[in-house]
C-alpha cells in the first residue's frame, strides 16, 4: 500500500455503514479531518469506538453518523460535558445512541486481545461499579492457576480504525511520536486501518520511543497536513485550546451546533 491516496477516496473505500469504527488519539494525534470526511460521506449507523470520546465523538454524535458508543470517559477535555453526547443519551437527539461503557484500563486491554486476536482479556478492575452489568461485554473468569476471581472484558476488532500520525515513508509505513495512547493497538485490532499524516518522506528520522506501524498493516495514508486540528500533532503544530472552550456554548444548543455544521461544510450530515 505505498501509494497514497487522497483522504475522501480513502474513507469512501474502507468505510461503510453500518462498521465499527474506530478514531484513535489521545489528546494528541486525533484523526478530526478524517472524522469529518466520514460525517461529509454521509454514513450512517456507525459503531464508535474510543477511548475519551471528546469533542470529535461529540461532532458525530450531534452529525447523526452513530447508533453506538463503546467509550471510557466522555468529556471536553479541561472543560465539561459533551452536549451532543448528551442530548443523544437523554433526549435521542438526533436519534437514540446506545452506549457501552468501559474503564480506561478495560478498554486498552480489550484493543490488546483485538490486536492479539483473542477473544477477551483479564484484568483486576470494576470491582464496585456498575459496569459489569453489561454483560455483553464484561464478565469475570476464574483463573486456572490461582483460583483468582478476574475481569474479562471482550475484544475489540474495529471494522476500521482511524489515525492521524507525524509521517510516511514512501513505502508506506508510518511513523507518530510523542503522547500515544492505544493507537498501535487499535490499528493492529483492525479489519483495515487509515492513517492520515502531515507529511511523506524518504527516510523517517531517528526517534526515540516512536512507534513504527509496517505498510502491510494499513489499507491507506493520506497526506493531511494539520489533520488533527484542533487537537496537535507534536513537532507539527499545537493544541487550539481556545477551539475546545469555544466548543462548549457552540454543542450545547442543537441550533447553534446545526450553524457550526453549516459554517464547516456539513450541513448535509447533520440532515438528520
Amino acid at each position: 500500500m505505498p501509494r497514497p491516496v487522497p483522504l475522501d477516496e480513502a474513507i469512501a473505500t474502507h468505510v461503510h455503514d453500518g462498521d465499527t469504527v474506530a478514531l484513535e488519539g489521545f489528546t494528541h494525534l486525533i484523526p478530526f479531518a478524517a472524522a469529518h470526511e466520514i460525517a461529509r460521506q454521509g454514513r450512517r449507523h456507525l459503531k464508535l469506538v474510543r477511548m475519551t470520546p471528546d469533542v470529535v465523538y461529540d461532532q458525530l454524535i450531534g452529525l447523526g453518523v452513530a447508533d453506538e458508543l463503546v467509550f471510557s470517559y466522555g468529556g471536553n477535555p479541561g472543560v465539561g460535558s459533551l452536549h451532543r453526547l448528551r442530548d443523544a443519551v437523554e433526549n435521542h437527539w438526533p436519534h437514540k445512541l446506545v452506549v457501552h461503557e468501559h474503564s480506561h484500563a478495560g478498554l486498552a486491554n480489550a484493543y490488546v486481545a483485538g490486536a492479539g486476536r483473542l477473544p477477551f482479556a483479564v484484568l483486576r478492575g470494576y470491582r464496585g461499579t456498575d459496569l459489569e452489568q453489561q454483560s455483553d461485554i464484561i464478565s469475570r473468569v476464574t483463573c486456572p492457576f490461582t483460583g483468582e476471581e478476574l475481569a474479562a472484558v471482550r475484544a475489540v476488532n474495529p471494522d476500521v480504525t482511524v489515525i492521524h500520525a507525524q509521517l510516511a515513508d514512501r513505502e508506506g509505513n508510518v511513523m507518530l511520536w510523542g503522547l500515544t495512547g492505544v493507537q498501535r493497538e487499535a490499528i493492529l485490532a483492525a479489519d483495515r486501518a487509515i492513517v492520515t499524516v502531515e507529511d511523506i518522506v524518504d527516510e523517517f528520522p531517528e526517534r526515540t520511543g516512536a512507534v513504527i506501524l509496517p505498510e502491510w498493516v494499513l489499507k491507506a495514508v493520506s497526506v493531511v497536513p494539520g489533520g488533527a486540528w484542533p487537537s496537535y500533532a507534536l513537532g507539527y503544530s499545537t493544541r487550539d485550546n481556545d477551539f475546545y472552550q469555544q466548543w462548549d456554548a457552540v454543542s450545547r444548543d442543537r441550533g447553534s451546533f446545526l450553524a457550526w455544521a453549516k459554517e464547516y461544510g456539513l450541513e448535509a450530515a447533520a440532515d438528520v
